[in-house]
This record gives C-alpha cells, structure tokens and sequence, in this order.
C-alpha cells in the first residue's frame, strides 16, 4: 500500500497503482497452494491419523484465534474497498477458520477420542477457502489484462457519449481499472467542427461525472479517477 501511494514517473505515468493488484495475485496464488496444501494433509490423516496432543493443540489454537479476529477487526472495512486488503483479509480468515476448526476437532478428541475429527475439519476449511480465493484471483487477474470493470456498461458509455451535440461517433472506446476503485476511460471522438472541442470535451466530462453519480453502473469513471479523450 505504501509502494502504491509512490508518485508518478515520466517511464510510469499512472504510478504504481497496480503493486496492490499484484500483491493480491499473489496472495490468492498462495492461499490456492494452501488450500491443497490443507486438502492434502487431510487426505493423508484419513488414510492414517496420527496420534494427536489435543490439549497443546487447543491451546495453540485459542492464541491464533485471538489475534486472528484483531487482525479481521482491522481488515474488514478495507477489504471492501481494496483487493488488496481483500487478499490480506482473506488470510486472517483462513487462519481464523483452521483456529476454530482447531479447537473444535480438539475438543472432539478429548472428550470422544476420534481423531477423524482433525483431518474431516480440515476438509472443510479447505473447501471453504477455495472458492472464495478464486474469485480475488479472478478479480486481479481481470484488472492486469485491463478488462473493462463488471459494473460499467460499455455500450451504454458509447451511447451516450454519441448522445452529445457535436459528436458524430465514439470509437475506440476502453474503460479499465488502475487499481481498486479507480477507473480509466479513453475514447476517439470524432467532431465536424474542431473548434468545438474544448465545450464538447466539457460536455462529456459533465455527463460521464452525472451518470457515474447518479447511476451505480457509472460511478468512478471521471474527475477524482481519470479521463482521458
């Protein structure tokens, strides 16, 4: 985050923005690994359990599972707004998850002594992480091939945009994030008069920056975020 904040350079014109979306390709790329690490591990404690110490175990796990929720108690809000702090979140919830699941196989195994309880948890948690870290991978994966943001519809941009007196075509029309919740839009406009162009380009500022207030398909293209036509 901090790498992110650095300024602009002449060589990188819209600064550093997307070290956050690579931090978060790397932390889904690493929790996948986990995952099948946990899956793994699980398969062969099925196979064959060994023998557990319960107690140090649910020990161990109440300490982890403190510091987890201080970490999801940080975390929350930003994870919404930044893939980034997503990914970071993400983590602490897997850690957070394997603690409880700790701590309930461990009081399985003290009070039954079934130790399948370990190993059918870790399962669990496993396949609980999967699906929710494909979808930051996905996400992270869109923003570096600078797919357009799934809320923002293209052709209505085009259409309106065409809408504007003064404009007889948009062509070459590309919406893409930098990084969370900042968007890019670059278009050709083609104009019949040339000298029109400085109240036409405000023109389409105008409507861009009142739609993206008004509609929630268009919010973040323009002003605060960045245009370029």
């Amino acid at each position: 985050m901090w790498f992110a904040e650095c300024p602009p350079t002449p060589q990188k014109s819209y600064g550093y923005y997307r070290i956050e979306i690579l931090s978060a390709l790397v932390n889904a790329v690493i929790l996948i690994f986990i995952s099948f690490y946990i899956l793994y591990e699980a398969y062969q404690r099925l196979i064959a359990p060994p023998p557990i110490l319960a107690l140090p175990m649910m020990a161990v796990a109440v300490v982890g599972l403190i510091v987890n929720l201080i970490g999801m108690r940080l975390l929350h809000a930003g994870s919404k707004e930044s893939l980034n702090l997503k990914g970071a979140y993400l983590e602490v919830l897997s850690d957070m998850l394997s603690s409880i699941g700790v701590i309930i196989a461990a009081i399985v195994m003290l009070t039954t002594g079934w130790y399948l309880a370990d190993p059918i948890i870790s399962v669990g948690i496993g396949l609980f992480i999967l699906p929710r870290t494909w979808s930051l991978l996905k996400q992270a994966v869109n923003i570096l091939m600078e797919a357009a943001p799934e809320h923002i519809d293209l052709g209505e941009v085009g259409k309106a945009m065409v809408s504007v007196e003064g404009v007889d075509e948009v062509h070459n029309l590309h919406v893409w994030t930098l990084t969370s919740g900042k968007y890019a839009l670059s278009a050709h406009v083609t104009i019949s008069k040339l000298q029109d162009w400085p109240a036409i380009q405000h023109s389409l500022e105008a409507l861009l920056a009142d739609r993206r207030q008004t509609q929630g398909g268009w919010r973040k293209i323009v002003h605060d975020d960045c245009c370029r036509i």
